[in-house]
């Protein structure tokens, strides 16, 4: 079965060469230069990840994601010439899965968007199981997490990172661990995807963003008393 995929970006030749090269994957391309249609676009519920650039005619792609995560959950990868740490940052505080920059190998891209689909997919084995602890909930199959009852509209990548912080509950887990989960690579010495996602996290945590603790020099840990172990 076809999966479609909208790339938003205004550059013609960029998009012929991504649709070409993804024509014999399974994937289908389809490609929006107009910001305020791409976003008509997504409201379809037609495709199954957005490939957004930033530098757009109209609202940037910041803004796009921005509009989109107010109500849709559509896993997205930022493909920009911006490489700036506060690009990265930006985008991953507005809702990013993934950011990659030009220019790129085809190759990646097309892992990059077969490892956040990989995540996206709620899993049939685990829709009955439920990870709690303390005021924490997370449902693993249906990508729903709640602390004190409230539903805190995680992403499918911050979603993961919780589980396996969940999982390992007492116990750090190192960012080469979560990468490599997620992403299928280590993290590079300047990488900081990880820690933007737990930020996020964190964030929508609220009260209860002290849960998760930075471990220097290595990763996070989700703190509990000792007696408590995931379900």
């Amino acid at each position: 079965m076809t999966r479609n995929l909208l790339l938003v970006d205004d550059d013609a030749e960029l998009g012929s060469m991504v649709r070409t090269f993804f024509q014999d994957t399974g994937f289908c391309v389809e490609c929006e230069s107009d910001s305020a249609t791409a976003i008509e676009r997504v409201q379809t519920g037609l495709y199954e990840l957005l490939i957004l650039d930033v530098m757009l005619p109209g609202l940037d792609g910041f803004e796009v994601l921005r509009h989109i995560r107010k109500r849709f959950l559509i896993p997205v990868l930022m493909l920009t010439a911006r490489t700036s740490r506060l690009d990265r940052i930006t985008g991953f505080q507005s809702g990013a899965d993934d950011y990659l920059t030009k220019p790129f190998y085809p190759e990646e891209l097309l892992a990059r968007v077969e490892a956040i689909l990989r995540r996206s997919v709620p899993r049939a084995s685990d829709s009955s199981k439920v990870l709690r602890l303390g005021e924490v909930m997370l449902f693993p199959g249906s990508r729903n997490a709640l602390y004190c009852g409230r539903p805190l509209d995680l992403t499918a990548m911050e979603c993961e990172i919780l589980e396996q912080l969940l999982r390992a509950a007492g116990h750090a887990v190192s960012r080469d661990e979560l990468s490599l989960h997620l992403y299928n690579r280590v993290t590079s010495p300047y990488d900081r995807t990880i820690d933007t996602h737990v930020s996020r996290i964190r964030r929508k945590l609220g009260a209860g963003r002290n849960l998760i603790a930075s471990i220097r020099g290595t990763g996070y840990q989700f703190c509990i008393r000792p007696e408590c172990r995931p379900a």
